[in-house]
């Protein structure tokens, strides 16, 4: 039976009005920040959906797939932005100032289909509040957004030890690229901690905060070496399955001010706090690079009597009149000093293998 003209005339005027409609474009994929593909390494708290660190030279690395790669933030509540070097396929480091939510990591798309990028924390202003939520300073990573029907992929993890350093400013990286306080001449993934983690090919945390002391508090609402202990921040507790096989001390340079009498059993209580915390761990507590309180942390660590805590004596480490400071703090070349005389030190007593 024929069809009649009018009902064709009408299926096909439908067909070609379908056909106008373009196809929906394919939405771009989210990671949110709780994947488990994601490898952090550091200090990060997982808040409200977001993974926050305070501390400079933490560090996130992942795989994807894909040409495009863009960082997710919350810069609401920031005052002072931090900043971070980000690099893709083992490629250049490429430093932004994360003042917005949304950064472009991929202004030209990626070349080939599979990429890693490392995002590691040049610095986090030591001055504005670091510690208390909301805060002034600090990196609050909401997630990452790739192109369409581009995935996260499995990351693996490093394949060195386990190690945690524990500081002041100087752990920070505070003034190591010029004389002056403040994020721009500052940079974690350059000092002796961040080089000496690196070294060991180690999985590790740099606690490093401006100002910080046995007794003396930091700066940015951070409490003493005691009172942030065991916390990436107030409220968030460290991961307590991170099990260091050892742990780096550097403190004691703000304590200047305070007495031997008050200082010493401090700095004891605080190597005991470690010491419970990581029954099999080896504790280098190191002498100030400028000597403050040495003889009390030579001290403490005989009273600890415990032979896997080692003094690490730096006497001679580090000069001024050989350039190797920025003010009061090591530059590069004083970190990477440093480094140099701590790195086999480490290597010599745990028997772990360097690069």
């Amino acid at each position: 039976m024929p069809i009649p003209l009018k009902i064709v005339s009408v299926a096909l005027l439908g067909a070609a009005a379908l056909a106008a409609v373009p196809a929906p474009a394919t939405a771009d994929s989210v990671v949110r920040p709780g994947d488990p593909r994601l490898r952090y390494m550091g200090h990060w708290g997982h808040v409200r959906g977001a993974a926050i660190t305070v501390n400079s030279g933490s560090e996130l690395t992942f795989r994807f797939t894909g040409y495009t790669l863009t960082g997710l933030f919350d810069a609401s509540t920031i005052t002072v932005p931090s900043q971070i070097y980000v690099a893709i396929d083992g490629g250049p480091r490429t430093l932004y100032k994360v003042d917005r939510d949304e950064i472009d990591f991929t202004p030209a798309a990626l070349p080939g289909r599979r990429h890693t990028v490392t995002i590691a924390v040049k610095d986090v202003d030591e001055y504005e509040n670091r510690w208390i939520l909301p805060l002034q300073s600090g990196i609050v990573l909401t997630g990452f957004r790739l192109g369409p029907r581009a995935r996260v992929l499995p990351t693996p993890r490093p394949r060195g030890p386990r190690m945690e350093f524990y500081g002041d400013s100087i752990t920070e990286g505070v003034a190591a690229l010029c004389d002056h306080t403040g994020v721009d001449c500052a940079d974690g993934t350059v000092d002796y901690a961040n080089l000496t983690g690196r070294a060991f090919h180690a999985d590790f945390d740099q606690v490093g905060f401006g100002k910080q002391g046995i007794i003396q508090p930091g700066h940015g609402n951070v409490g003493t070496a005691a009172e942030s202990f065991g916390w990436n921040f107030a409220g968030s507790p460290a991961d307590d399955r991170f099990r260091p096989g050892a742990v780096v001390v550097n403190e004691g340079t703000n304590d200047t001010p305070y007495s031997s009498a008050d200082f010493e059993p401090g700095y004891l209580a605080y190597l005991r706090r470690i010491r419970t915390a990581y029954p099999r761990a080896w504790i280098f507590a190191m002498r100030p690079f400028g000597g403050y309180h040495a003889d009390d942390i030579a001290s403490a660590v005989r009273s600890m009597g415990d032979p896997r805590v080692v003094y690490v004596d730096t006497t001679g480490w580090l000069s001024a009149a050989d350039g190797d400071y920025n003010g009061g703090h090591p530059n590069v070349q004083g970190h990477r000093k440093a480094a140099d005389r701590l790195i086999p030190l480490i290597a010599a007593t745990t028997g772990w293998r360097t690069r």
